[in-house]
C-alpha cells in the first residue's frame, strides 16, 4: 500500500518532467549521439557519408596538430585556473569588508563579465599593440624606447590572453567566494579573535577550510571553460604567432569548415570531451578522498 501511494506520487511529476525531457533528449540526447554517429564518418558540409569506423579515432592519435593544440590549451589551463581562482578569492576577501563604497568596489569587479569577449578582445588588442597600443605609448612617456611585441612572440602573447581571460571572468568566480563568505557564521570570527587569534590564522584555520567546498566547484567549472577556449584566442591573436597559441576548440572548427571534414572535427570533439569527464571524475575522487582523511 505505501509503495502502491510512492508509485502514485511518483508517476504524477512525470506530466510536469516531460516537456523538459522531450526537449533535453531532442536538443542534448540526440545530437551528442548524432555527433558520434558522425564520428565514424567520412561527412562533409554537403553530407557526403562514408563509413570508415575507428579511421578518424586512429588519425586523431597520429595527428600532430591535434596534439599541439590539445598541448596549448592544457598550458593555458595551467596558466589560467589557478590565477583566475587566486585573484576571484582576494577580489572577494577584499568585497566582504565593512569599507566604505564596498557596494561599487563589487560593481567594478564584476562588470567586466557583463562585457561580451568581442569587447574584450578589443580592448586587450589596443592595450597591448606594438608602436600605436597603450602600454607602448606609456613605456615610451617613461622613456622605453625598445618596443615589446607582445602579441608577437608566443610567451608575451600567452601572458595577453591570459590577463584578457582574467579580467573578463574574474568576476563570476568573485560572487561564488563572496557567497560562500557570507555564509560563514560570524561568531566564529568573534570566538578565534577572543582566543587571540590573528586575523592571518583566522583565514587559514577559519575561512580557508570553510570555503573548501565552493573552492572545488570553482575549481572544477574553470577547468571546464578554460579548456573550452576559443573566443578571446581568436580574436586576439587567430591562433599565432604561428600555431603557437591555438587552442583545441579552434583546430576542432579548422578541421569542420575550413577542411570540410566535419567526421574528423566530431572525432576530436568527443576526445576533449572524454579529457573533461576523465578530469572531473579525478577531481570528485580527489575531493571524496580529502573529506575521508577529514
Amino acid at each position: 500500500m505505501r509503495m502502491s501511494k510512492q508509485l502514485k506520487k511518483d508517476l504524477s511529476a512525470i506530466p510536469f518532467i516531460l516537456p523538459f525531457f522531450i526537449v533535453y533528449v531532442i536538443f542534448v540526447v540526440y545530437p551528442m549521439i548524432q555527433g558520434v554517429w558522425m564520428s565514424l564518418h567520412r561527412w562533409t558540409i554537403v553530407r557526403k557519408v562514408r563509413y570508415i569506423g575507428l579511421d578518424n579515432y586512429r588519425d586523431m592519435l597520429q595527428d600532430p596538430y591535434f596534439w599541439a593544440a590539445l598541448r596549448n590549451t592544457t598550458y593555458f589551463v595551467v596558466l589560467s585556473t589557478p590565477t583566475i581562482i587566486i585573484a576571484g578569492l582576494l577580489l572577494a576577501l577584499i568585497s566582504n569588508q565593512n569599507l566604505r563604497g564596498k557596494t561599487f568596489f563589487r560593481l567594478s569587479f564584476f562588470m567586466p563579465n557583463i562585457l561580451s569577449v568581442a569587447v574584450i578582445s578589443t580592448i586587450m588588442v589596443f592595450v597591448f599593440r606594438a608602436y600605436s597600443g597603450l602600454i607602448s605609448t606609456l613605456l615610451k612617456d617613461i622613456g622605453i624606447q625598445q618596443e615589446i611585441f607582445w602579441l608577437g612572440d608566443p610567451d608575451l602573447a600567452w601572458v595577453v590572453i591570459v590577463v584578457a581571460t582574467l579580467w573578463w571572468t574574474v568576476g563570476f568566480n568573485m560572487v561564488l567566494f563572496l557567497a560562500a563568505l557570507q555564509d560563514i557564521p560570524a561568531h566564529l570570527y568573534e570566538a578565534a579573535s577572543i582566543d587571540g587569534a590573528s586575523s592571518r590564522q583566522m583565514f587559514w584555520y577559519i575561512t580557508l577550510p570553510l570555503l573548501k567546498p565552493i573552492i572545488w566547484v570553482v575549481t572544477m567549472l574553470q577547468i571546464i571553460a578554460s579548456y573550452k577556449v576559443f573566443a578571446q584566442i581568436w580574436l586576439i591573436t587567430r591562433g599565432g604567432p604561428g600555431a603557437a597559441t591555438r587552442p583545441i576548440i579552434q583546430y576542432i572548427y579548422e578541421v569542420g569548415f575550413r577542411q570540410n571534414d566535419l567526421g574528423y572535427a566530431a572525432t576530436m570533439s568527443y576526445a576533449l570531451f572524454l579529457i573533461l569527464m576523465i578530469l572531473t571524475l579525478v577531481q570528485m575522487r580527489v575531493r571524496r578522498w580529502g573529506e575521508t582523511e577529514l
